[in-house]
């Protein structure tokens, strides 16, 4: 019986599982990008010989062309086959941001102020019965 680890071995050396290959080899160059520049990718993919870079914002796409040498030597040390040319290109598809959840400013009280106050001390005795108007009133 074959080990999980052999079977995966041999599915990424067999040819026709090509694009997985290229997909994750894809996915390390962005990872090797500095830091301003990967924010701004969304997803890269490679059609016809051309590497495409789906940018965020058009800030993004000016930065890219200014550093296009930097992005040609990471895909010559990646050995990536048949890459002639490089484009960029921004999305036109907004994403939307998922609000944070807001906590409520005030909590409906659940408590009626029926508690016994046994503290000797009479600073802390009157705070406690402060609390239990506070509580009784709202």
């Amino acid at each position: 019986m074959k080990k999980l680890n052999e079977i995966l071995c041999h599915l990424k050396n067999n040819p026709e599982f090509r694009r997985i290959n290229t997909q994750k080899t894809i996915q390390k160059i962005i990872e090797l990008l500095p830091l301003k520049m990967k924010k701004g990718v969304k997803f890269a993919y490679i059609r016809n010989q051309i590497f495409f870079f789906v940018l965020t914002h058009p800030v993004y796409k000016m930065e890219f062309e200014y550093n296009k040498s930097l992005i040609n030597d990471l895909l010559k040390k990646s050995n990536i086959a048949n890459i002639d040319e490089i484009r960029f290109f921004v999305t036109n598809k907004i994403e939307k941001k998922e609000k944070p959840y807001e906590t409520p400013s005030s909590y409906q009280e659940r408590s009626y102020g029926i508690f016994e106050n046994s503290i000797k001390d009479e600073n802390l005795h009157e705070k406690f019965e402060e609390i239990r108007q506070i509580i009784k009133n709202s």
